[in-house]
């Protein structure tokens, strides 16, 4: 991670460009060293969470990268000592933003994302997927940088919904994000759900969807199309702008526009292996990598030292 004196002598356009950098190449030692991990979910959003962490959202400040707690169990009303991985994201206050992570296979990608921006320590990411730990490969409601547990898909958006609705009874300030794979959008509940978010003119909802084109069984255009994706997002009522989701400077103008009553939805077009060319060998099964001998895997090995050297 760089220091944050380096940080502060960059534009924000290159600090977010590095932190990308950053998140891609966290993931993929961790990918190597694990022997399988979701590394195509990186390459496409890396731009999009170190946009998001350092450009787009509004959160509180931690006084320190902080180091996950051990799991204290499932929230309920005889578990006083259950918690949510919010405090990574610093006090919770009416002009805060709050962040909802939809797609849970994303973890391993918001853990990257917030050991490069010092939000949890390095400790966090070695941690990952151990009993009694609460830093999973498919995160729940008390890992880092989580709130809900989010179900097995589909389900984050309604309760990001439910959040943004109270927020704006409560006359809170703060935007709610949503950060969410486009396969999702496969599940009718999302629908239902942007339907009800125009209804009531939550236009304190920020979505912003990783349009990498992949699920677990290979294209999304393959299994079920959700084109013309940005026509039906506007049919049901929400504003969309569609972009390239590497550029920068185009997700903080999206993020930019003043809310005009409507919730708005930035569909990101991204490149699955993008920053990581060898990656495009295992296409079109590109959700989830897995070394199939230890060649393989030493090509990957190989790629973290070329990857150490490129600008």
């Amino acid at each position: 991670m760089m220091k944050q004196d380096q940080k502060a002598q960059l534009d924000w356009q290159e600090q977010v460009r590095r932190t990308a950098k950053g998140i891609r190449r966290r993931v993929l030692e961790h990918t190597v060293n694990s022997n399988g991990g979701y590394l195509s979910q990186a390459c496409s959003a890396a731009e999009i969470f170190a946009a998001l962490y350092l450009k787009l959202m509004a959160l509180g400040p931690v006084e320190a990268p902080i180091i996950p707690p051990p799991f204290a169990g499932v929230p309920g009303p005889d578990n006083s000592g259950s918690f949510t991985g919010a405090a990574f994201h610093g006090p919770q206050a009416p002009h805060y933003d709050r962040f909802i992570l939809s797609p849970a296979q994303y973890a391993l990608v918001l853990y990257a994302a917030l050991e490069e921006v010092g939000r949890m320590a390095p400790e966090g990411l070695r941690q990952f997927n151990q009993d009694g730990g609460t830093v999973e490969m498919i995160g729940a409601e008390h890992s880092p940088g989580m709130e809900v547990m989010t179900g097995s898909l589909g389900q984050g958006l309604s309760q990001a919904a439910g959040i943004a609705m109270a927020r704006k009874l409560k006359g809170d300030t703060g935007k709610v994000w949503v950060f969410m794979s486009d396969g999702e959008f496969q599940s009718g509940q999302n629908w239902e759900a942007i339907q009800a978010m125009a209804h009531h003119r939550l236009d304190n909802m920020w979505l912003i969807v990783d349009m990498n084109g992949q699920q677990c069984d290979g294209e999304i255009c393959s299994v079920m199309t959700i084109e013309p994706f940005d026509k039906r997002l506007e049919a049901f009522g929400a504003r969309v702008f569609r972009l390239d989701g590497h550029d920068v400077e185009a997700l903080a103008a999206a993020a930019a526009q003043q809310p005009d009553g409507r919730p708005t939805v930035i569909l990101a077009d991204t490149n699955p292996c993008q920053g990581l060319d060898l990656l495009a060998a295992r296409a079109p099964k590109l959700h989830y990598v897995r070394f199939t001998s230890s060649e393989e895997r030493l090509q990957y090995q190989k790629a973290i030292e070329i990857f150490d050297h490129k600008e």
